[in-house]
């Protein structure tokens, strides 16, 4: 498959992964299409008649669930969304899945029934969770507290998860393939926030606490309790030491190690992202 004849689409193209997916992709000479609620064509995974017109003209698609691979719902959501690329011509699949999650599971086999060329990409938790996601401003306040307990999690930086996705799209020798990508060490959450706060120089502390702790802390914060309730309960079990492991993939799709939490964390603090609200 040569780069510069046929279309990508790239789901989630405006968050943390699928926007280091599509400027790789760019970078590669490849032609891209975002789809996003703000893309053209549309695309909104709460709207599907969206759905059909963004794999138009496709021959090969990364595929990104909103807000989370592992929500309820996003099997059945995938699967359409597979069938109507592979109905449309698209000879290429990518899937962001996640470790051991039920829902990731459903959404992992819809795509592995179709006649298409398939990789499953699914990682640890993301290093930019930190910096450009739900733990950023709580660490600005000094404390981050999640119902995590102190498991430990091989955080796995975004730009090693949108490394192994543009190999699979651009570059035969991946098809068949899951790749499970962590970083190369464990961190407990604690490890991680004091690695951030040695960085910064800032006195910063994890605070372990329960499911329902974290969801009533989400909806004094404003969100509807029909969101919190599943956004705990996704963070808990993900965290609750079932990804406590290191796995492979990147050094299998890539051939190189992955990039150490340590290391992104010493590059990021002078941004000043992490500066006292």
């Amino acid at each position: 498959m040569t780069t510069n004849e046929h279309t990508t689409l790239v789901l989630g193209g405006t968050g943390r992964v699928g926007r280091r997916v599509a400027q790789r992709l760019i970078e590669r000479k490849v032609n891209v299409r975002v789809g996003s609620r703000t893309g053209e064509p549309h695309f909104d995974w709460e709207d599907p008649s969206t759905w059909a017109g963004a794999v138009v003209g496709v021959k090969s698609a990364f595929l990104m669930y909103y807000p989370e691979v592992g929500w309820p719902g996003a099997g059945d959501a995938i699967a359409t969304v597979a069938r109507l690329a592979v109905d449309a011509g698209v000879e290429r699949l990518v899937l962001l899945s996640a470790r051991n999650q039920d829902e990731a599971v459903r959404c992992e086999d819809a795509v592995r029934s179709l006649p298409v060329e398939w990789t499953i990409v699914a990682p640890a938790s993301f290093n930019q969770n930190f910096d450009e996601g739900v733990f950023r401003e709580p660490l600005r306040h000094g404390v981050l507290a999640l119902p995590a307990g102190d498991n430990a999690d091989p955080f796995v930086d975004a730009g090693d998860i949108a490394d192994v996705a543009v190999a699979a799209l651009t570059e035969d020798g991946h098809a068949g393939e899951r790749y499970e990508l962590t970083g190369p060490r464990l961190w407990t959450f604690a490890e991680g926030v004091a690695e951030i706060a040695r960085a910064t120089g800032r006195e910063l502390r994890y605070v372990p606490i329960t499911r329902e702790q974290f969801a009533d802390a989400i909806v004094d914060d404003g969100a509807p309790r029909e969101l919190a309730e599943p956004l705990a309960t996704l963070i808990s079990e993900f965290f609750d030491g079932r990804n406590s492991s290191l796995a492979d993939g990147v050094e299998r799709a890539l051939n190189r190690k992955p990039r150490d939490f340590a290391d992104w964390v010493a590059e990021i603090a002078p941004t000043g992202v992490w500066d006292a609200a």
